[in-house]
């Protein structure tokens, strides 16, 4: 028996979890269902909830002092502020600072089990520093992103407002839910509350 998607198809496809970039490179061809006439790639939203479903899992067995997430993308603010209000992860939306993760002499020093990107490239200061150092990666990548320096891999359309809104969403819902904090039925927000028009 196959296990229920985090949120059934239509709603991955609605959000646009799917629409990658005209740009395949060699670390996304696994997750490419197809090509359109366009040339845009569409990715393969099986594996975008597989890979979410792992993401949650393993964010869940952290603190939330433990897992920094970052998103220098405009369309990445608002759903990592939500994220960051309702779970208390650390949320980087500006510039990174070589250095936070790896001099403890600096008074911004922070140690993390995991680092999340919202995009690798726009956020590889941390995302090198994190693997530089050992730290667990994990990435939410389009189909142009390169992906060698991350331990798992969510193939999304990471440029959409509503397509990274659905999954940081789902990230917070599931987070709560898995360490006890709130009940299913109590996560009343939606992705108006988590993606701008």
């Amino acid at each position: 028996m196959t296990q229920e998607s985090l949120v059934p198809i239509e709603e991955y496809l609605t959000a646009g979890v799917h629409i990658g970039t005209k740009y395949k490179n060699g670390f996304s061809n696994e997750f490419v269902h197809k090509s359109r006439p366009d040339g845009l790639k569409v990715i393969d939203t099986a594996q975008t909830d597989l890979k979410l479903k792992a993401l949650i899992r393993v964010v869940s067995r952290y603190e939330p002092h433990e897992v920094a997430i970052m998103g220098r993308r405009e369309n990445a603010k608002k759903p990592l502020n939500m994220l960051k209000n309702l779970v208390g992860f650390d949320v980087y939306t500006g510039r990174y600072l070589p250095g936070m993760m790896s001099n403890a002499e600096l008074e911004t020093y922070k140690e993390y089990k995991l680092v999340i990107v919202c995009d690798p490239l726009t956020d590889k200061n941390i995302l090198e520093e994190a693997f530089s150092l050992g730290v667990m990666t994990a990435g939410f990548c389009d189909t142009n992103n390169k992906t060698n320096k991350l331990d798992l891999v969510i193939p999304i359309n990471n440029k959409g407002k509503k397509s990274l809104g659905l999954a940081l969403m789902l990230l917070a819902k599931h987070y709560l839910i898995n360490r006890k904090i709130i009940k299913e039925s109590e996560f009343t927000y939606t992705l108006d509350d988590f993606s701008d028009e």
